[in-house]
């Protein structure tokens, strides 16, 4: 790269930089790429887009009628919607851990949102596509590791990162600091007595001065949005890179509630204003959450308008979902706008509705437009899915199959037999899908509950009665799913 995005952005930001400094950097050209450029890159790039407690309901595309997102809406249709597509777990990091190895819920390492790190021999995405020649970036919330773990992104593949090491962190929209890795950040120094500048790396928090003692200037998702335009613009695969493809994993935090601003006021939704649903006469805590949404799409759009600019529509997979269902933590309700969609169930639960989740694929020239998909797929088939479109070997004994045949319009050969959910925030709890059957195991030496998805969505009728034969086969399974795990043991009631 010429110059360091992070570097760039938030020195600036911060006022740590000056004019002069700047100016003694190296120029990035401004031209945008060729619209087929000879060298091209023969793999694509991606960016991996995962909201934060946003539900299956909450956009037009899937069905929302009171929240505007008209670029998302756009995303699905130049692109493919899925709508049986489920996150990894129910809430956070042990979702994004499912998405990022490639394991399930009862084989992964993070299981719950304990601050546990991933492990050094659990590979993840962007390990993975280092090895197709992919630069590789990650915005926005970890929870995957802090400091000194094994867990640091910087660690796991990723050669530039900024943003929020873990969920207590990312509760803030106005943060006081980010946590940011720079491999070659530029900085001053005397030697021999002569000041001079060289590149070292960076490890560390910056403070955002804007927003020091309380003060709300830096709203969090749009210095989130600046820079993943910026890596992007940067690191467009060009002659001066040798047409490198780029992986940006950008992680927001919207529409998450603020917690500690739950606890005092009631109201966790935070957000710089309403608009445009101003004038709307909704609970304030539904019209913040609405305004969070659309500016998510908002900020999106921004994202897909430098794509175009920058002839990089063509080259890029553009991936977009979230990590859960919707949560009620914030001064909200969920069904105020039917958030989890049909479903029943939120966050944290292993109905539906709390690990159903809107997932939108758009490959230009390789996805067709318009399309619905109605196959079923999970967080964990992310990993092996990009290893093939980038064509290099997935690690072996992954949950994931690669969903790519689905992406390209061509018949999906292989299929999961099972598919394996476990929580443990609060009562430990397991889910299993098979087929059309769902069975559900409210906690610990609780009896499955068993449901036909294709007659019952909603599950609202506990078939496990009039179906032993299957409920013995979700026994069978669910007694080998899961390995042994210190940190979130199943504990069978007395």
């Amino acid at each position: 790269m010429n110059r360091s995005l992070i570097t760039r952005l938030f020195c600036t930001l911060s006022l740590l930089l000056t004019a002069s400094f700047l100016a003694a950097q190296p120029a990035v050209t401004n031209r945008p790429a060729p619209a087929k450029p000879p060298g091209a890159p023969r793999t694509p790039n991606i960016i991996l887009i995962v909201a934060d407690d946003l539900g299956w309901g909450d956009l037009g595309c899937y069905g929302q009628k009171k929240i505007k997102t008209p670029n998302l809406d756009r995303l699905a249709a130049d692109g493919i919607r899925f709508t049986q597509y489920y996150a990894g777990a129910p809430s956070d990091s042990a979702s994004r851990a499912a998405l990022l190895t490639g394991l399930h819920s009862g084989h992964g390492y993070i299981r719950g949102d304990k601050n546990v790190a991933v492990r050094l021999q659990d590979r993840i995405i962007p390990e993975v596509l280092k090895t197709a020649g992919y630069n590789t970036c990650a915005i926005g919330k970890w929870a995957l590791g802090g400091p000194q773990t094994t867990g640091e992104p910087f660690r796991r593949g990723f050669d530039q990162w900024a943003g929020f090491v873990d969920q207590v962190h990312a509760n803030s929209y106005y943060p006081a600091h980010l946590w940011r890795y720079d491999p070659g950040q530029v900085v001053q120094k005397v030697v021999n007595g002569k000041a001079t500048f060289v590149k070292e790396p960076f490890n560390g928090m910056l403070e955002l001065h804007m927003n020091k003692d309380g003060k709300r200037v830096a709203y969090a998702q749009d210095l989130l949005t600046k820079m993943a335009m910026e890596y992007t613009r940067i690191n467009r695969p060009f002659f001066d890179n040798g047409y490198r493809p780029f992986f940006l994993y950008l992680s927001y935090t919207t529409p998450h509630a603020n917690l500690d601003l739950a606890k005092k006021t009631g109201n966790g939704m935070e957000v710089p204003n309403d608009m445009p649903y101003d004038a709307e006469r909704w609970p304030l805590p539904e019209k913040n959450k609405a305004a969070m949404i659309t500016r998510l799409d908002a900020d999106i759009g921004k994202l897909m308008a430098a794509l175009r600019q920058n002839n990089m529509d063509e080259q890029t997979v553009l991936i977009f979902t979230s990590d859960n269902g919707p949560h009620a933590e914030g001064g909200n309700d969920p069904a105020f706008f039917e958030s989890a969609g049909p479903f029943r169930g939120i966050k944290r639960d292993l109905y539906e509705g709390g690990i159903r989740a809107p997932m939108i694929v758009r490959w230009t020239g390789k996805t067709k437009p318009g399309t619905v998909s109605h196959q079923p797929w999970a967080a964990w088939d992310l990993l092996p899915t990009l290893a093939e479109i980038t064509r290099v070997p997935a690690p072996s004994e992954l949950d994931g199959i690669s969903m790519l045949p689905t992406f390209l319009g061509l018949k999906q050969e292989k299929q999961h037999e099972f598919f394996y959910w476990e929580t443990h925030e609060g009562v430990s709890k397991q889910a299993s899908r098979m087929g059309d059957w769902k069975a559900i195991r409210p906690s610990p030496g609780k009896a499955l509950e068993l449901y036909n998805l294709k007659d019952d969505s909603s599950e609202s009728r506990n078939v496990a009665a009039g179906n032993p034969e299957v409920v013995v086969q979700f026994e069978e399974y669910l007694r080998t799913a899961r390995t042994k795990s210190d940190h979130w043991p199943i504990l069978t009631e007395k």
